[in-house]
């Protein structure tokens, strides 16, 4: 009980914290959700800091969020943690521009304020909007930071089917992406050891891999000698916890074998060969970010919005699977040891594919952040 409240009077702390900056000074904020969205947000705060000089307010629902303790030059960081504070931080808000990652806006408890505050949604995933999300989800921003053509594309379909007001779209990119490819240096990995490294990340929810086949999605690559990397999702920790305990202890004592479950997880991403995925908007991220190519197991569909159809549009994380990589049945999943050594075999013509296909679906590959910069700049008031 002590914990509880110690924990709502940092919260609490955090916001009226924040609320004693003069309004003048309360320009661009940022919300973040959890510790592990950092990087969707840093390459444009390092070009508003770059180009423009800009303060932000950065505003985190992670009790242990590293940027509270050690900000950034440019920038004030706040706790507000994700419960009645968050609201009330919404509720009350009064700024020039807010950018955040968090959909479902006015759906939920979550509100817009009643200023005028401009909310600009930054995508998090280069996966459509209209199959994994809820049907609602991106309704009532101002203004959102688009990946591709196809948020564009489905935007405007979904405004012209409900007569919504248009937002602003802006060709954007994916800010995530670029620091792979700058980190990750795309193409094949050149190793000291001749095993594959496959890193097996796929979604959460009752369709995912890990949900629906546990242990069975890890052993084949195992047992054929590879490598692997587990990288779950963090609601399948909270949501399915045996089953990633189930695998961990199976493995504990193979050396070939590792649970990542950094927040982040970009290490495993930039050192893996192969990825090993579903429905994961991580699968694009490596395939069309390292220009290496994805195992999709072919589970159900992630579905939030049953009714996507009627837009008449096929989600890009349906449309590339094939540009991307191999998709394989789930009856054959005992045949992903073999599939992957061929795939590793071929690898270099893979990369040339999956560059082509960047080009054809990302926006200002390698430039994101200062277009977005550009972007919040011309909203201040």
């Amino acid at each position: 009980m002590f914990a509880a409240l110690r924990k709502m009077l940092r919260e609490w702390k955090g916001l009226q914290a924040f609320k004693r900056i003069p309004r003048d000074e309360r320009k661009v904020v940022f919300y973040s959700e959890g510790r592990g969205y950092w990087s969707y947000f840093e390459p444009v705060f390092n070009a508003l800091q770059a180009e423009y000089g800009a303060p932000i307010l950065y505003l985190t629902s992670a009790e242990n969020d590293p940027l509270l303790d050690n900000p950034p030059a440019g920038m004030r960081s706040f706790y507000i943690g994700e419960g009645s504070v968050r609201t009330l931080f919404f509720a009350t808000l009064d700024v020039d521009v807010l950018l955040m990652t968090m959909p479902d806006l006015q759906t939920f408890h979550i509100k817009r304020s009643p200023f005028s505050v401009h909310y600009v949604y930054l995508h998090h995933s280069i996966v459509s909007t209209h199959m994994i999300y809820r049907a609602a989800a991106f309704d009532h921003f101002d203004s959102i930071l688009c990946v591709g053509p196809h948020h564009v594309a489905e935007t405007r379909a979904r405004e012209q089917a409900l007569g919504l007001p248009a937002k602003v779209l802006v060709e954007h990119g994916y800010g995530r992406l670029d620091t792979i490819m700058v980190n990750g240096n795309p193409g094949p990995l050149v190793r000291d050891v001749p095993a594959v490294q496959v890193l097996v990340a796929p979604t959460w929810g009752e369709n995912g891999l890990l949900e629906r086949h546990g242990l069975d999605a890890i052993k084949p690559l195992i047992d054929a000698g590879l490598r692997v990397i587990l990288r779950p999702h963090p609601r399948t920790r909270k949501l399915a916890p045996a089953v990633l305990d189930q695998i961990a202890e199976y493995y504990r004592d193979e050396p070939r074998f590792s649970l990542d479950e950094n927040g982040d997880g970009s290490a495993s991403l930039l050192s893996s060969d192969i990825m090993l995925s579903d429905w994961s908007g991580a699968a694009l991220e490596f395939a069309l970010g390292l220009e290496r190519p994805v195992v999709f197991a072919d589970v159900p569909r992630k579905v939030l919005n049953p009714d996507y159809s009627t837009l008449g549009l096929e989600p890009i994380e349906v449309q590339v699977r094939e540009q991307l990589g191999v998709v394989v049945p789930t009856e054959k999943l005992t045949e992903l040891g073999d599939i992957v050594q061929a795939i590793a075999t071929d690898s270099k013509r893979w990369q040339t594919v999956l560059r082509d296909a960047r080009q054809r679906w990302i926006y200002n590959a390698g430039q994101s952040g200062d277009t977005a910069a550009a972007y919040l700049v011309s909203l201040i008031k």
